[in-house]
């Protein structure tokens, strides 16, 4: 018997009341929470950024690009979760999976080297990408219908606030 997450409760699959509803069109309360909280520090660092001196500047925006390469980072290590729990992927696709969810962090990490605006356009690229590789895993998948759509406005906040430190920072 097989179980699954349904409105923040796990329920057996086999139970034909729930399963129609399994895809929920909000995610769960502490997902939404959570993702909304973790752009805090992106807008605040890039609102700092636009109400500095230019000479203060370089604390706020190694703040700002650090914390895009952890969450860069976070997310990419979703595809490993996924690789690891997700039964019905062919082999191959798990193995694309694992691999993929390494290339952010290798993005994150070359990212904090660079002291131009081209670290927060390539952090700003590896969330686009990112995004790019959920969507195709979602497509063979199944994953929660929220999924997409918080990933993509997540990554859109996080990759705005990213372009205005560049604009700022290397202004």
């Amino acid at each position: 018997m097989t179980q699954q997450l349904v409105d923040d409760e796990c329920v057996d699959a086999q139970d034909d009341s729930r399963v129609e509803n399994s895809v929920p069109s909000a995610p769960p309360t502490v997902v939404a929470w959570l993702g909304y909280a973790g752009l805090i520090p992106f807008i605040g660092l890039a609102l700092i950024g636009c109400c500095t001196d230019r000479g203060r500047s370089i604390p706020w925006h190694t703040a700002l690009k650090s914390y895009g390469a952890v969450i860069l980072t976070f997310v990419g290590a979703l595809h490993w979760g996924f690789a690891i729990t997700i039964a019905n992927i062919p082999r191959d696709r798990t193995n694309k999976l694992f691999v993929w969810s390494v290339v952010p962090a290798l993005i994150a990490w070359i990212a904090i080297s660079l002291n131009s605006a081209a670290a927060e356009i390539l952090l700003i690229a590896g969330f686009a990408t990112h995004y790019w590789q959920d969507r195709s895993l979602a497509a063979v998948a199944g994953l929660p219908g929220w999924y997409l759509p918080l990933r993509l406005r997540l990554s859109l906040v996080a990759s705005f606030c990213l372009a205005v430190g560049a604009m700022v920072a290397h202004a």
